[in-house]
Parts: structure tokens; sequence; C-alpha cells
């Protein structure tokens, strides 16, 4: 009876050796030297993504994975898609990563005030995705953060952003105020696309905005140096100050040279610059021009605005900048 219990004692012993070994190999930090991705196949089960994790160098033992995810595992079962498995993840938190479904978030992200031909090289810069798009129509994309997955496609992803445009204008144009400058969504878009192009701060774009629609009402040319500049670079940045030669060339978009609005957008104009649009401030100003803060001084009258540009130019001018 002895012997019996001190083998029974021996067996109880190695059980549990062996169960602390296995714990360690499913809790304890895993192989991988660096983060890698796997993607998962829509149907693939614990087996075949368990074969995957071991081909990767991301568990030691395909067979130890599937055993232990069967008895410790969550029972969310593993969702299709593609992960990035942290350096030396264990076994049980891959596992853990495999149930969420929190694939790896790629994204191609377009700036407020983009121009299309930068659009198009941030999406054909984009890696993972396949074929290559050309510069779409200006103002057809919404600025905004897009994700996708690997092996999709451009167009695919402009077709999203583009589509994100079209369901926002629209929605917008719909709650606009009554009696605003523009007479249509596509007019809005324009505007905006040079509100955008005038200013960054939040807190103007409204006053910017009602600037312009009492220009348009009145007749008076915008006089918007970015539809200067927009026919020389299609919107990318000039690199100088614009020459007199530029500011009288008729070419659709110089509001310097005739009055209106130009013949298309000039840029990819945001959220808050398109609702700037259908919501100005309240305001009577014509002009404005730079305060030396990074912000703009609005004024009424073009005496006023001599005036404000008078003292712009005396800041300039301590700076060294004339």
């Amino acid at each position: 009876m002895r012997k019996l219990g001190c083998f029974g004692l021996l067996i109880v012993i190695a059980l549990a050796v062996a169960a602390f070994v296995g714990l360690r190999g499913w809790q304890g930090a895993g192989p991988l030297e660096r983060p890698t991705t796997i993607s998962i196949a829509p149907g693939t089960g614990t087996v075949g993504a368990a074969r995957q994790l071991e081909r990767a160098g991301a568990i030691r033992s395909s067979r130890q994975f599937r055993w232990f995810s069967r008895f410790l595992g969550g029972g969310k079962g593993i969702k299709a898609g593609e992960y990035e498995i942290p350096a030396h993840a264990s076994a049980s938190e891959i596992l853990d990563l495999l149930e969420s479904g929190k694939t790896l978030q790629r994204l191609v992200t377009v700036p407020e005030g983009w121009p299309s031909v930068m659009v198009a090289d941030a999406i054909n810069k984009a890696p993972e995705l396949t074929g290559r798009v050309e510069a779409p129509r200006e103002g057809s994309v919404l600025p905004d953060s897009y994700s996708y997955g690997r092996g999709d496609s451009r167009q695919a992803v402009l077709a999203r952003m583009q589509k994100a445009m079209q369901t926002y204008l629209a929605k917008a144009w719909a709650s606009r105020k009554p009696n605003i400058a523009v007479k249509t969504p596509e007019q809005a878009l324009v505007l905006a696309s040079i509100v955008e192009k005038e200013t960054g701060k939040p807190s103007e774009r409204r006053t910017v905005a009602a600037v312009y629609g009492n220009r348009l009402r009145q007749g008076i040319p915008l006089q918007a140096d970015p539809t200067v500049i927009y026919p020389i670079t299609r919107g990318r940045p000039l690199g100088r100050r614009i020459r007199q030669s530029e500011l009288h060339a008729k070419n659709g978009y110089n509001t310097y040279a005739s009055a209106g609005l130009p013949v298309g957008p000039i840029a990819n104009p945001g959220r808050a610059s398109i609702d700037a649009v259908l919501d100005p401030a309240p305001s009577k100003a014509l002009y404005f021009v730079a305060d030396g803060t990074g912000r703009h001084v609005f004024a009424n009258t073009l005496a006023e605005h001599n005036a404000n540009v008078q003292k712009w130019y005396a800041i300039r001018r301590s700076r060294g900048e004339m």
C-alpha cells in the first residue's frame, strides 16, 4: 500500500509539473522576435490558424495551441482578418487577439484642404493596396482617415472617399441656412474649398465664409490668393510669391481677374468649411487681412481694410519680410 501511495504521489507531482510547464507555454512569453502579421481567411478554424501561427514562428507548437485553446480559450471562435502579432506575445494573448476581431488597421489619411493630386499621391503610396489611381475630380473627396485591408484596390478606397463626400454634402445642404449666397451644393463645395485654403483657424471659418458670401451678393471679385495659385500648381504649394502677371491671368479660377466663383473647387474641403459656407457668421465684413498672430482682422469698409493692411505691412517690415 505504501508503494502504491508513493507511486500515486509521483503521478500527481508529474501531472502538476506537466500542467505548470504547459501553462507557462500557454501564458508565458512567445518565441516571436519581432511583430509580424498574419491573415486569417474566412472559414479558418483553430487547426488552420494554429498551423499558420507555427509557420510564422508566433507559437512553439500548433498541437499545444489547439489543446489549450479548446480547454482554456474564450469560446468565441477565431475571426477572419489581418492581425498584427506583437513580439513575444503569449499563445493565450494571441488567441484572445484572434477571437477579439481586432484586426490590423491600415489607414490612408487625407487632411482638410489637400488638392486631389496629393490625395492620389497618398493612395498610390499606401502599402498593401493593388492597382493605381489618377487624381480624382477636385473637391470630390471628403478629408478623413480611411481604413483598408491588405489586397484592397486603390480604386475602391478612392470610391469610398468620394462616396463619403457625396453623402456629407447632401446631408449638409439639406440643413443649410436660408438666404445664403450659394445656390447649389456644387457652388457650396467650390466656396468651401476657398474658405478651407484661406484659414486654418476654426473660429474664423464662418466669418471668412460670410466675407465671400457678401462679396458674391454685391458682385465684388473674391480676390482669394489660393484661386490664383491653383491653376499654376493644381493645388501644390507655390513656393514663392504670386507674380503680378498671375494676378491678371484669366483662366476660370483667378478671382482677381473675374467676379464670382471659380469654375470648380481648388481643394478638397473638410466638414467644418462646408458647414461654414452653409451657415456663415452674421457679418457685414467685406475684407480681411493677416494680423501677425496667425489669425485675420476683418473690416466692413475699404478704409478700415487699408488701415489694417498698413498695420500688417508694418509687422512684416519689423520681421524683415519686406
